[in-house]
């Protein structure tokens, strides 16, 4: 994983800055990664279009920050990612829990947080709040 500058774009309200992550490549097809930007856990996963997806690590069923680890498949077309632990299965593009079997979240939501993500000359940036240094940046 990489540190680097950002670029600060606004958005809304709230102030945003894109932080460079990790280089595609980096990014095996069909895996997760965790990062943690700006002081949020985070999973990226590329797909086989080379599109990248960024969503929570914690699993809301669960607890436990372990969605780096889960399987990714489609449903209807959908890209998705099945947690680990109870096999829920998120929406990768919007986090919604598209099925979450008999179990109920322990977050208070049963979505995954999801931010936009650009892949600029080869680098993935995440859309982060700008509420820290770029130095907090870690993976």
């Amino acid at each position: 994983m990489t540190r680097s500058s950002t670029s600060e774009q606004t958005s809304g309200p709230t102030p945003s800055t894109w932080v460079a992550v990790c280089q595609r490549a980096e990014l095996g097809v069909e895996r997760g990664i965790a990062a943690l930007v700006d002081g949020q856990q985070m999973a990226l996963f590329r797909l086989r279009d080379d599109s990248v997806h960024a969503v929570q690590q914690r699993d809301p069923f669960s607890g436990a920050n372990v969605m780096s680890r889960g399987i990714v498949g489609t449903r209807q077309g959908e890209p998705t990612v099945a947690g680990p632990m109870y096999k829920q299965v998120f929406s990768l593009r919007t986090g919604a829990c598209l099925e979450r079997g008999s179990y109920e979240p322990v977050d208070d939501s049963a979505d995954l947080r999801t931010w936009d993500v650009q892949v600029l000359d080869g680098v993935v940036h995440v859309r982060a709040p700008h509420n820290r240094s770029v130095e907090d940046v870690k993976s």
